[in-house]
Order: structure tokens, then C-alpha cells, then sequence
């Protein structure tokens, strides 16, 4: 009975890596099936175009196509970096986008603080008139003018 659970392991092991071969090479060629146009081709996401775990695809049990993996990714560097280089412009635009923000809400805080300060001395001044109205009113004299007709 064991040869028939070698017998079986080996024909389940030659079905997954058929599948993880076929899932290596839709991403090659940039159809991919289960995941989105455009994934690098990766380990990991062989194993997740393969419908399967990223751990099953692993170089105890599929040495010679993980190294195929690995080869492809070394020699195929260009499609990564011209991903990452979309993703980076992106980073650097929502940062300049985030800057441009900062910048605002502390040019908002600012007119904001000015404003407030600029009421206060209103209010200031409009009370030092006041007092000095009742000063002024004071010192004035209260003659009474008759008129001589």
C-alpha cells in the first residue's frame, strides 16, 4: 500500500507544478487568469495565479521551477522597475499632493490666528475710544451761552 501514496504524492506533485508551470507562464506573457494585467512575475504570485497558497509553491518541492522563477525575475528586471517606477511617481505626486495640503491648512491656520489677533486689538481700541470719550466729556466745560436778545 505505501508505493500507492508515492504513486499518488508523485502524480498530485506533477499536476500542481503542470499548474504552477502554466500559471509562470500566463504571467510571463502578461495574461494572467486569477490575478490583475500587469503582476510581476514573482513566487508568490505564480503560486496565487496557480489558484493555491503562496507557502505551496515551495523550492523543497519544486526546485527546478522555482529556479526557472527566480532566473526570469534576474533577467527580466526592466518589467519590475518599470512598475516600481509608476509607483514611485505616484508616491512622489501624493506626497507633493500632501506637502501642497500641509501647506495650506498652515497658511489657513495662520490667516486664521491673524484674524483673531487683528479682532482683539478692535476690541482694544474700541475700548481706549470709549474711555477716552468719557475722559474728553469730563474735561470739557459745560458753559451755558446766553444769548443776549
Amino acid at each position: 500500500m505505501p508505493s500507492q501514496d508515492i504513486n499518488t504524492q508523485l502524480f498530485e506533485s506533477k499536476g500542481a507544478e503542470d499548474r504552477f508551470r502554466k500559471a509562470f507562464e500566463r504571467l510571463k506573457i502578461n495574461e494572467p487568469k486569477m490575478l490583475r494585467l500587469g503582476t510581476p512575475v514573482t513566487q508568490n504570485n505564480v503560486a496565487r495565479e496557480a489558484g493555491c497558497d503562496p507557502s505551496a509553491l515551495k523550492k523543497a518541492r519544486f526546485p527546478a521551477l522555482v529556479r526557472e522563477i527566480q532566473a526570469y525575475i534576474e533577467l527580466h528586471p526592466e518589467a519590475e522597475n518599470a512598475k516600481n517606477q509608476k509607483i514611485k511617481k505616484k508616491r512622489a505626486a501624493n506626497r507633493t499632493l500632501k506637502e501642497r495640503l500641509d501647506d495650506t491648512v498652515n497658511q489657513r491656520d495662520q490667516a486664521q490666528s491673524i484674524i483673531a489677533s487683528a479682532g482683539m486689538r478692535i476690541l482694544e481700541l474700541l475700548e481706549k475710544i470709549n474711555l477716552l470719550e468719557k475722559e474728553l466729556n469730563e474735561l470739557r466745560p459745560t458753559a451755558k451761552i446766553s444769548h443776549p436778545f
